[in-house]
């Protein structure tokens, strides 16, 4: 009884903290509906500030300064390169087309596609990277339009919000006539009425099927398949449209194969309309700076003031310096882009010849490959792994063997300088010394470095990264060949981040955003030290000499592409850098005379209009001289190390393909390799008949171990189909086990010819049944065809399907 009493106690108090924790979740779940009720009450006072017409009716004139805070760049006014178009405006197929690339349910869903956020999730971890956005049509239209700047969950929630409350409030078709009044479709055109004026000289509402699947396909990346610059990405891009829209029953194949053969629209008239912006490439940069940040709605026509980097006189001397030497309107076109490394600003940008013939930015969307212009980041990548400039290697023709193939180098001409340190590999731009260097430091790393010093263009890590395979913008080599003369430390903005500071602040009344500089450390102050040298060298003896200025040392790299299709030179001061790219906007086209009949490479037009241009402009910003910081001297040690499993070790004396490397002390490998007496590799040797495994095992040398197993029925006998170990090393004539499949039964006997009678009797002398599966023209009553095949193995009470000519 005592024992019961005490009990009592706990039991009640367990019902107590029971109803307590139920109150909690009882609270919890009224908080979390005011909380949504109160989301949504607070967003649905946004909706009307949604719609496009309402923009232009209190529409307030917006200015893009350059950085004298007075000369006015170009003027934001929401029909300057919008206009805003109703429902019945807009041609059927033109809706249908970008509901089929953008948002195939959107008809479906309800604002929110959590289908096709699984969908996109899926596709992304599949292809282990982002290939697919889970956003519908209403979200991108709340986001391209909604007004608040921050970049937070909570506005996140809003927009989900908004999405939705307006998915109550609006009809579909309202939604989408909004979206495609809203969005960008490239060559500075907003909005599907200005896009058909730009590309096709029409209305939105006499948008051809062919016409609205080029439309429709610009959205998602108006640089990359714009009809003008890259027209077969275009033409795919439209194809990719139009067989989604056979797929949803919108067309016909008939009708996707006829637009399909469409011609594009001529690159010489796509344009806007004139319009008074100077420096039009610049401001269209800015505007697209902006837009992901503000959104087009608060961007065009609600009174926005945007202060500007770009410095007029600088910018004229860099226009200069490209007329001074490129002479021949139908001949190469050049960019150019100055930053000022200290904080970042972009200073000039040359983004073409003629903006109202082409709108194509060549300094911001003109990626091309960047050839020995982006040695320098595999160069940054050895001296933070702590290789040392006085590494030496052998300059001439090299294999690499990249696993699955062997890669192939050469040096420009052919020309090979035999046994050199990284210093002069660097001067005289060495491919077959890079290459090796880009093979110990690893491809994938190269790719790390380049993206922390500023280039944010996709980078794919091939072994050939390191030579310039990779295409790039001037604007972004130029950013990061500025964390090379900002002492290593690469300059972001407060306000948008990872991107140039070509926005200094944006005024909105009385609020104002500014977009600061901000310091981010990539490179340690004595490497980045080091590698200025190196490239001091460059600019001093080799490729780059003439760019050397004057009156103060600089640094740079030439690069030229493979049969001289584009060619570059990029190159700083402590005050200035600037990169500078030369070859034909179109199309890559050869230069193969185009310099006094000599071809262009990085050290002729590239360096001489970087010469030109710095030597006046460091004298009009009024920076006088300013030399770089002199690295320290620091104690190196040969260390003799070999690749094994992903990683460098230390050669353990036993190593066969070791090779002497120089690491500053303190970086060297720790561990010694796992390498074996006498080591050679272990071949893979499965699907090789027995006879050729053997002989290739022996002259590794190797010794095979044969190994048999139980064959499956109609399995190949006489190959092998397993081995241990599958590969890595072992010894001289140390024991590989093969595996071969051996069949107690025999093999199938052959009985295609003979009669079904016959056959059977064969069969079932092997213990076979045979099975009459279908009859075809023929002999009567013959077996034409047998499966499994004859020769394979034979197991006892298996089948073979025949094939019997018909009675």
């Amino acid at each position: 009884m005592l024992f019961r009493k005490r009990s009592k106690p706990p039991k009640r108090r367990r019902i107590r903290k029971l109803r307590f924790l139920t109150l909690l979740l009882i609270l919890f779940l009224v908080s979390l509906v005011a909380f949504a009720y109160g989301l949504v009450s607070a967003v649905a006072s946004d909706l009307s500030g949604l719609e496009p017409r309402n923009d232009q009716q209190v529409e307030q004139l917006g200015y893009i300064y350059a950085s004298d805070g007075k000369t006015v760049l170009a003027t934001l006014r929401g029909d300057e390169s919008r206009v805003v178009v109703k429902s019945d405006a807009i041609a059927p197929v033109m809706k249908q087309a970008i509901v089929a690339v953008e948002d195939r349910r959107f008809w479906e869903h309800r604002g929110v596609d959590f289908r096709g956020i699984a969908r996109a999730v899926w596709a992304d971890a599949r292809n282990k990277k982002v290939v697919q956005g889970g956003s519908t049509i209403t979200q991108q239209f709340v986001k391209n339009t909604y007004t608040k700047q921050e970049r937070t969950i909570s506005r996140k929630l809003k927009e989900a919000a908004l999405a939705w409350q307006l998915e109550r409030r609006w009809s579909k078709d309202r939604i989408l006539t909004a979206y495609l009044n809203t969005i960008y479709f490239g060559n500075g055109a907003y909005g599907i009425e200005m896009a058909a004026r730009v590309y096709f000289h029409s209305h939105a509402k006499e948008l051809t099927l062919a016409q609205a699947a080029l439309l429709a396909g610009l959205p998602a990346s108006p640089g990359a398949f714009d009809p003008v610059e890259n027209p077969r990405r275009a033409r795919l891009r439209r194809a990719t449209v139009l067989g989604l829209m056979v797929d949803q029953h919108l067309i016909t194949r008939k009708d996707a194969l006829t637009a399909n053969q469409t011609k594009l629209p001529d690159p010489d008239q796509v344009s806007l309309p004139p319009t008074r912006s100077r420096q039009p490439y610049f401001a269209e940069y800015v505007k697209q700076q902006l837009i992901p940040y503000y959104g087009s709605g608060q961007v065009f026509g609600s009174g926005l003031k945007i202060y500007t980097s770009i410095d007029l006189d600088v910018q004229r001397l860099a226009k200069e310096a490209i007329d001074k030497w490129l002479t021949d309107t139908h001949g190469p076109a050049a960019a150019l882009v100055a930053i000022d490394p200290r904080d970042g600003r972009v200073l000039a940008m040359v983004g073409g010849r003629n903006f109202k013939k082409s709108q194509f930015n060549l300094a911001v969307q003109g990626e091309r490959q960047a050839g020995s212009s982006f040695k320098p980041f595999v160069l940054a990548t050895a001296l933070s792994e702590g290789i040392s400039p006085e590494t030496v290697f052998t300059s001439k023709p090299v294999v690499i063997n990249l696993g699955d193939k062997l890669w192939a180098v050469n040096n420009y001409e052919n020309s090979y300088l035999g046994t050199i340190d990284l210093n002069q590999a660097t001067t005289y731009s060495d491919n077959s010394v890079y290459a090796q260097l880009t093979a110990q430091v690893g491809p994938k790393n190269v790719a790390t470095m380049a993206r922390r010093l500023g280039i944010t263009t996709h980078l794919n890590d091939y072994f050939a990264i390191g030579l310039g395979v990779n295409a790039v913008n001037p604007l972004e080599m130029a950013r990061a060949f500025g964390t090379f003369a900002n002492g290593g430390e690469r300059i972001d903005g407060s306000l948008l981040g990872n991107t140039p500071r070509a926005v200094m602040r944006v005024v909105q009344g009385k609020r104002v955003d500014f977009n600061k500089p901000v310091a981010r450390p990539i490179l340690d102050p004595n490497q980045n030290a080091t590698l200025t040298s190196m490239l001091e060298g460059v600019v001093r003896n080799g490729t780059g000499k003439r760019a050397a200025l004057t009156d103060r040392p600089a640094a740079g790299k030439t690069g030229t592409t493979e049969n001289y299709g584009d060619a570059w030179f990029v190159g700083y001061t402590p005050q200035l850098v600037t990169a500078v790219w030369v070859g034909y906007p179109n199309r890559l086209r050869p230069m193969l005379t185009e310099y006094n009949g000599d071809p262009v490479a990085g050290g002729t037009f590239p360096a001489l209009i970087w010469h030109s241009f710095m030597q006046k402009a460091l004298h009009t910003l009024g920076d006088s001289p300013e030399y770089f910081p002199t690295p320290q001297q620091q104690y190196a040690v040969p260390q003799e190390v070999v690749y094994r499993n992903n990683q460098w070790y230390l050669d353990n004396g036993h190593c066969r393909d070791a090779h002497r490397i120089m690491y500053v002390v303190g970086y060297e490998p720790r561990r010694q390799a796992p390498c074996k007496p006498n080591e050679v590799d272990v071949p893979q040797v499965v699907g090789a008949s027995l006879r050729n495994a053997e002989a290739r095992l022996l002259s590794m040398p190797l010794t095979p171990e044969v190994i048999t197993r139980p064959a499956k029925p109609g399995e190949l006998l006489g190959q092998v189909v397993a081995q241990y170990p599958i590969g890595g090393t072992l010894s001289s004539w140390d024991k590989v086990r093969i595996v071969i499949p051996a069949s107690a039964n025999g093999r199938i006997p052959d009985v295609v010819g003979l009669s079904l009678q016959r056959a059977r009797r064969r069969l079932a002398h092997h213990n076979i049944a045979g099975l009459v599966e279908a009859f075809a023209d023929g002999k009567p009553g013959i077996v034409l065809a047998q499966y499994p095949h004859a020769g394979l193995a034979a197991v006892r009470n298996m089948t073979v399907r025949l094939i019997i000519g018909r009675p």
